[in-house]
């Protein structure tokens, strides 16, 4: 057996492709190339829904925008035991209030719940009053408004937008195997949205942009970075933003979302402060560890992108969820689809009883 169910095919799938040695990615037909930084989230959504609910309208974003104002009720439900939690396991627990079910308008609560439950909470953990959504805006620049209580630059609001378009989808990882599990046992799409949100949470899948700040600050400066990584080579710390799972080549989102920190235009000497110690992380890498394929994959600008735009550490995996939920829903949604309850065998390797011996 494959360890960690390596190479297993266990879902044929409409949604995205991992070409992991090509370092391609392809969502619904289309390559990120022709999304990232082309379409609206909305729009990405809209992609992945396509078949899989009724009365589906052309464009998501007046609809999610009612369901954003739906969900901001819950927002009352913040108290000081939920303040007292991390972002994401406030926004979890406020994500649990809503009802379960399969259809579009409980999928698109569900959207709208990582947005308007995250920037809720990281205001109300400021001392500062959570501000309700505009429905009339897009997705994008409701979530920057609604964290900052100002309206964003409409090139602040597409970077967010290429970010969210860039990880809706990705195959079959850890957080939408999940929720495709809970699906299968027809539990209604607020439950397998709850296992994404869980699973997405562990260090090893979703957790691990917010590190990188830490290594950016650690660093300091260009010329330390050598000195910085071969000492946390030398204590066998591992080095968050590089190497993947499935790639065996450069991850192809890490290079939509470099190009979405540059359209921005702000942070520039940020921007060329996390270039120059990529190179010097690839460089090491490759000398440390030749038979591997040590790769920059989607954390390492997601990181800089996100605090470009102000989202605190962290709340970096709440944002994650933000764009990663649409996958969760359609993956949720194909399984109901075709799929059958998921209950894969395992094989015993303990002891047997003395009679059986």
């Amino acid at each position: 057996m494959s360890d960690g169910l390596e190479d297993v095919v266990a879902a044929d799938t409409v949604l995205s492709d991992v070409d992991g040695r090509a370092g391609r990615l392809i969502i619904r037909g289309h390559s990120l190339d022709e999304l990232a930084g082309r379409v609206s989230f909305e729009a990405a959504a809209r992609l992945l829904f396509d078949g899989f609910f009724e009365g589906l309208p052309d464009d998501l974003t007046a609809a999610l925008g009612v369901a954003r104002v739906e969900v901001f009720a819950e927002v009352a439900a913040l108290d000081t035991g939920l303040l007292d939690r991390t972002p994401i396991e406030a926004m979890r627990a406020l994500t649990a209030r809503l009802g379960d079910g399969d259809s579009l308008e409980v999928a698109l609560r569900l959207m709208a719940a990582p947005a308007v439950f995250t920037a809720a909470t990281v205001r109300a953990q400021a001392g500062e009053a959570p501000v309700a959504p505009d429905p009339k805006l897009g997705h994008a620049a409701d979530i920057l408004r609604m964290l900052r209580a100002a309206p964003a630059s409409k090139a602040e609001i597409d970077a967010l937008d290429t970010y969210l378009v860039t990880v809706c989808d990705h195959g079959l990882n850890a957080s939408t195997f999940a929720a495709r599990v809970v699906a299968s046992t027809r539990a209604g799409l607020t439950s397998a949205v709850l296992a994404g949100i869980s699973a997405l949470k562990g260090p090893l899948h979703g957790g691990a942009p917010g590190p990188i700040i830490d290594m950016l600050d650690g660093i300091g400066t260009p010329d330390n970075a050598r000195t910085w990584i071969e000492a946390a080579l030398a204590r066998g710390d591992r080095l968050m933003g590089f190497g993947h799972r499935v790639y065996r080549v450069r991850d192809p989102r890490a290079d939509a979302l470099k190009a979405a920190v540059r359209r921005m235009g702000a942070g520039a000497g940020r921007l060329a402060f996390a270039e120059a110690v990529e190179s010097a992380i690839l460089s090491i890498l490759k000398a440390h560890k030749p038979d591997r394929p040590l790769d920059t994959n989607v954390e390492f600008y997601t990181a800089l992108l996100l605090e470009s735009l102000a989202f605190p550490p962290s709340t970096f995996t709440c944002v994650f969820a933000m764009g990663r939920v649409a996958g969760w829903i359609a993956h949720a949604r194909e399984q109901l689809a075709g799929g059958r309850l998921i209950r894969p065998a395992s094989r015993y390797v303990g002891p047997l009883p003395k009679a059986a011996a």
